[in-house]
């Protein structure tokens, strides 16, 4: 069993080692969140561009340019999900670059975990859709076949549920493999050599984040189609 560095903490065993690097991510990003925000200011402050390299100026042009890609994934009304779209991407980027750390344990290397961020996609992409399109969401499931309708609903149910199934499986899996890889040449090789392995998992880690990110906003744009 390797060490991880969770497991000094009284209480904390190998099997929530996940749980705690959670905690740890979670406050780490809430408190960087605040110093963003009392950056930002109030009144003409709040509407004027950051003028230095800073917290704010970092999460205003991420903000910017998930919003610009949800205005073309989504549509004309994708851009106002901007901050939940930044929100998961952070807290899914953050937390993978923490398996990056030896002796670190990725929330996002545990299903639970991954399942949960499917769960909570999978509610806000139904509730937008609902929003939305009212009745007319609802209807999608039947088809536009009347008379296949009991069938298209059996499948359209099974292909909704199956979502944030499919959404955990896959980032659980791929950052479980990297971290491995990782692991593995750090083991054989002095720091160094390893160096490559380091950028690839953080490319990896990257790349993980921002499929995630998109395929929710897939989800909220297939949810919100005007042909509903």
């Amino acid at each position: 069993m390797h060490f991880t560095w969770s497991q000094l903490i009284p209480g904390v065993g190998h099997h929530y080692s996940h749980v705690a690097t959670l905690a740890i991510a979670s406050i780490v990003l809430i408190l960087i969140g605040i110093r963003a925000r009392v950056a930002l200011g109030s009144g003409d402050a709040a509407v004027v561009p950051a003028s230095s390299f800073s917290v704010r100026g970092i999460f205003e042009l991420l903000t910017e340019g998930i919003g610009k890609l949800a205005d073309q994934v989504i549509g004309h009304h994708g851009r106002p999900f901007a901050p939940y779209f930044t929100a998961i991407f952070v807290f899914v980027l953050f937390n993978n670059f923490l398996g990056l750390i030896p002796g670190m344990v990725p929330a996002t290397e545990n299903f639970n975990t991954t399942f949960a961020l499917g769960i909570f996609s999978f509610l806000a992409y139904n509730f937008i859709g609902i929003k939305y399109g009212g009745l007319g969401y609802l209807k999608h499931f039947l088809g536009p076949v009347p008379i296949l309708a009991p069938l298209m609903l059996v499948i359209e149910l099974l292909s909704h549920i199956l979502r944030p199934l499919t959404l955990g499986l896959r980032l659980a899996n791929v950052m479980t493999g990297d971290h491995t890889v990782l692991a593995v040449f750090l083991g054989l090789f002095p720091v160094g050599p390893a160096i490559p392995f380091y950028l690839m998992g953080m490319l990896v880690s990257t790349i993980q984040a921002f499929v995630f990110t998109l395929l929710s906003m897939v989800y909220i744009a297939l949810a919100t189609a005007s042909d509903h």
